[in-house]
């Protein structure tokens, strides 16, 4: 390949899979693997990847240019508003003693869009990770779209699941292409190993990763439960202080009170957008209508909202809420 081209995610892997000479090098060696599988993927336009010190900080604002919020019916009223997002991804990672978890996003996808694990219940314990948290499983309670994701209590769109609406949209999709990272800075890849392999049963730990020749860990999806990364294998200093996503807060002082999931779910869900940055939610329960809608309000980061929802008995009500 000429000095001309562009350093792209094969020949970066290839750079990472001869002996390290520095740390220094590493260092550089990961924050150019990060970079170009958003690059690659064709997200480049959207995210952006920035290195310093021992970190490779992901910034969007979280809102993907796909279907959002179609096909869910276990709703928890709640709607995905743009966030500014910025996280860092570990550049020299490595095994840690314990699986990390965290009721908050654990990893993010290569189109900025943060992931969580598979559950809406708060953070699991240990114990938790090995046994299938049906009742929380967002899943099979149909709390999640086509595209494995939704609206959290934060009105942040994030995924719990394989995000297959990216990945359909990925230029460089396939089995070979990384789909994300976890905070630890170990990539995240589909349901096969990254040479087209199946993965046989019962290779995947406890976190769904495994081994690699390459970077020294990976992430999978899976068909089944975890779906997509549970926690964490490896070390990440001050895991409690990740950044969050800011949540909504009114215009005139308090949160935006968190939705609640109504009993047996919705009906006819839909989610529409416009050019003006107006956003719908629609949908029916028990016989009758409900919504959620926003417009932008004119200041920076604020929006006017007017919602009838279940959680608040029926009523009408307007405001303006602010990131």
């Amino acid at each position: 390949m000429g000095s001309a081209i562009p350093v792209n995610l094969a020949s970066v892997v290839a750079l990472i899979t001869v002996a390290m000479t520095t740390p220094a090098q590493a260092h550089d060696d990961h924050c150019a693997a990060i970079k170009a599988s958003v690059e690659e993927a064709g997200f480049s336009d959207r995210v952006s990847v920035t290195c310093s010190g021992d970190s490779g900080i992901i910034s969007s604002d979280t809102y993907p240019d796909h279907p959002k919020m179609i096909g869910i019916t276990g709703t928890n009223e709640q709607v995905p508003v743009p966030a500014e997002y910025a996280v860092p991804v570990i550049l020299s990672p490595s095994l840690g003693s314990k699986p990390l978890t965290r009721d908050a996003a654990i990893g993010v996808a290569v189109n900025g869009v943060p992931i969580y694990d598979y559950t809406a219940g708060g953070e699991m314990s240990e114990a938790d990770l090995a046994h299938h948290q049906a009742r929380h499983d967002t899943v099979q309670t149909g709390q999640l779209d086509i595209c494995g994701g939704h609206a959290g209590r934060g009105d942040d769109y994030h995924y719990h699941a394989k995000p297959t609406c990216m990945i359909n949209q990925m230029a460089n999709a396939g089995n070979d292409a990384i789909i994300g990272w976890g905070f630890d800075g170990f990539p995240i890849y589909g349901d096969n190993n990254p040479d087209g392999t199946e993965i046989a049963k019962g290779v995947l730990d406890i976190c769904n990763g495994q081994p690699d020749d390459v970077f020294g860990y990976r992430y999978h999806t899976s068909e089944s439960a975890p779906y997509i990364l549970q926690c964490l294998m490896g070390a990440v200093p001050g895991f409690d202080q990740l950044p969050r996503v800011r949540p909504l807060s009114a215009s005139g002082g308090g949160g935006a009170s968190a939705g609640k999931p109504p009993r047996g779910g919705v009906k006819n869900l839909e989610f529409t957008e416009a050019s003006d940055g107006s956003r719908s939610m629609d949908y029916m329960y028990e016989g009758s209508r409900y919504y959620i809608r926003y417009t932008p309000s004119g200041r920076a980061g604020c929006y006017e909202f007017k919602t009838k929802t279940v959680t608040n008995n029926g009523r009408d009500k307007s405001g303006e809420f602010c990131r």
